[in-house]
């Protein structure tokens, strides 16, 4: 069994890796043409859009894997089944789940290492890559390696530790100077949203600095007229979809603290832990597909029909995101319902097959 293990593993392996290379080859090139529209604001170059790109490989490959995996998978196996291959190993007495259980083996590292890219490395490139392009083409804007914000606004120095959303900030410090170059105010505000055309600063503390001293006033909310508007913070602000669970869960903890919609974040927190049940499932799909109605046909109907499977697990799941969202449905039900409908559908190919 160890061979045939070893067998079914090398063949799924090489197929998964080629859908891979093309799939991310062709994604890669796509933001890279959506990039060129950019070019030359600022100081944003082409080798600048190309950097971006690549910058976002990471993100590809873990938003890519779940449809990587599955047409992988019926590409390994469709060839084996061409072959007559798959037909001898179920002659010689091994079972459908078997075979399922020997494309989980070399399909578990693999999950393992894409949850890890998605967790740890993904978030730290992507951020890399907003910061890039956002320094290049508005030249009054910096971003530390945090994703906080610094920024010139009239008089005024900005500093925005968190981004949240492009109309809402976090940890706002803004300092004002003299024509002499001192400093001679100092606001600062727990958060901030963006309403009627100025930001709406809330806790906040006012500090007056003179050579007399420092007066301090606390204010509940500011009013603050800025040049900095949401279209510029929405280029940078966090986006829930590419943050790490760790972070989810720090941002979910705020929102609700101060009586905030957290929605959006947690449906992106229940997606990231529920991707690698997502991925094994569609290794299950895969499996009984190949022995049943893509036993015996071309390449290129394995691949449509693995890319159909994808596309339409992928629409199922964002339209109920969407719609938990809408009707204030927990949004942990909403990312459940699709992996579920594809089990149902695993049990009864299963059951077609055998």
């Amino acid at each position: 069994m160890k061979l045939l293990d070893r067998y079914i593993g090398v063949t799924v392996l090489q197929s998964v890796a080629a859908v891979m290379v093309v799939l991310l080859g062709l994604f890669v090139f796509i933001t890279f043409a959506g990039e060129l529209e950019r070019v030359g604001r600022g100081s944003y170059e082409l080798m600048d859009a190309a950097v971006y790109s690549l910058l976002l490989t990471p993100t590809l490959i873990y938003q890519l894997f779940p449809m990587v995996i599955l047409i992988g998978c019926i590409m390994g196996l469709g060839a084996m089944a061409s072959n007559s291959e798959l037909v001898v190993v179920r002659a010689s007495g091994v079972s459908l789940l078997r075979i399922i259980g020997s494309v989980a083996k070399v399909g578990l590292p693999l999950i393992l290492a894409v949850v890890l890219i998605g967790e740890f490395v993904a978030p730290e490139t992507e951020s890399r890559a907003q910061s890039l392009r956002a320094e290049a083409i508005e030249k009054k804007v910096q971003l530390g390696k945090d994703s906080s914000l610094w920024a010139r606004d009239g008089d005024a120095y900005v500093y925005i530790k968190d981004l949240l959303a492009e109309d809402e900030v976090r940890r706002i410090t803004l300092y004002y100077f003299g024509q002499d170059h001192q400093l001679e105010r100092m606001v600062t505000a727990v958060s901030g949203h963006y309403e009627r055309g100025a930001w709406l600063l809330r806790d906040v503390l006012s500090t007056d600095v003179s050579t007399q001293g420092f007066v301090t006033k606390k204010l509940e909310t500011l009013r603050w007229d800025s040049m900095l508007e949401p279209n510029l913070i929405g280029v940078v602000a966090v986006q829930p979809d590419f943050l790490s669970i760790v972070g989810l869960t720090q941002y979910i903890d705020y929102f609700q603290r101060n009586g905030l919609d957290s929605g959006r974040y947690e449906l992106a927190f229940w997606r990231k832990v529920i991707a690698p049940v997502v991925m094994l499932i569609m290794i299950a799909v895969a499996v009984p597909f190949v022995f049943g109605p893509l036993r015996s046909v071309g390449v290129g109907q394995r691949i449509f029909m693995g890319t159909l499977m994808g596309i339409g697990f992928y629409m199922v799941d964002q339209v109920l995101g969407q719609v938990t969202l809408v009707y204030g449905i927990p949004p942990v039900f909403g990312v459940l319902v699709a992996p579920f409908i594809f089990v149902m559908l695993v049990v009864y190919l299963i059951r077609q097959v055998r």
